[in-house]
């Protein structure tokens, strides 16, 4: 079974060849180069006219990667825990992408359920596969992960069982003023770079159950992480009065 794309079209370029040239534009507008002590990522998923510039900033930092799972929110359908896809593949239209069933085996071992709900409609992990496509040389398989509302630990228990590359895909805050939006924002960037998950309140990023299990994990491992972008849709639109925060964010191995 492959999972079509959904969100192609709509928040990415359903044409392949301007999809690709969009994503390789983006990531050497990012001006950074990939980075083998760079351990995860976090990177917005709205539509590459407002957070592609961010999303880019974290990508073109990644190393060759192989194996991923991405983590995020589901936006439509109600979760408590963890939940993997039971697909073969995800197809995105730069081709097929090979969800790893090993990985998925060692996610029901560690607490997630195989459903496919939370991933049918949902934009959040489709729109970071074409960037991932784009970096990735070598054959590249993911395990998509949606994450209902779970403590930290959760998320850590399912890292620690995959020992694959960690990409978080969450939003910042919605839909406030601008100003107070990146006030908010900087609040999360700062409780994020000191590695406090349970500082990051509920609303302050749609994925924030994902983005304070990474955080504790990179607590756990002794990993250390870096602010590379941030943002409002006010940046891409001029529109200041409903934003949405958007931030782009490194984990590395060791101390700086």
């Amino acid at each position: 079974m492959t999972r079509a794309p959904a969100a192609a079209g709509a928040f990415y370029p359903e044409e392949p060849t301007e999809l690709r040239e969009l994503v390789d534009a983006l990531l050497e507008r990012a001006r950074r180069r990939p980075t083998p002590s760079v351990r995860g990522l976090v990177a917005p998923h709205a539509g590459y006219a407002y957070s592609g510039s961010v999303a880019a900033s974290a990508f073109a930092l990644a190393p060759e990667v192989d194996r991923v799972v991405v983590l995020g929110p589901s936006h439509f359908v109600p979760l408590a825990g963890l939940a993997v896809s039971g697909a073969d593949a995800w197809e995105t239209p730069l081709g097929e992408v090979r969800v790893e069933a090993r990985l998925r085996k060692r996610a029901v071992e560690a607490g997630a359920l195989i459903d496919d709900a939370p991933h049918e409609r949902d934009h959040a992990l489709e729109v970071e596969l074409p960037f991932l496509q784009r970096i990735s040389a070598r054959g590249l398989e993911i395990l998509p992960v949606a994450v209902g509302s779970c403590v930290p630990s959760d998320v850590v228990r399912l890292l620690d069982a995959l020992e694959a590359f960690p990409v978080v895909s969450t939003d910042l805050s919605h839909y406030l003023p601008d100003e107070f939006a990146r006030r908010r924002d900087r609040e999360t960037a700062a409780a994020l770079l000191r590695l406090e998950p349970h500082a990051i309140r509920d609303g302050d990023a749609c994925g924030v159950f994902a983005l304070r299990g990474a955080i504790e994990y990179v607590r756990r491992h002794g990993q250390r992480a870096e602010l590379l972008d941030l943002r409002t849709s006010a940046d891409a639109t001029g529109e200041r009065e409903r934003v949405v925060g958007y931030g782009a964010f490194a984990f590395y191995s060791g101390v700086a």
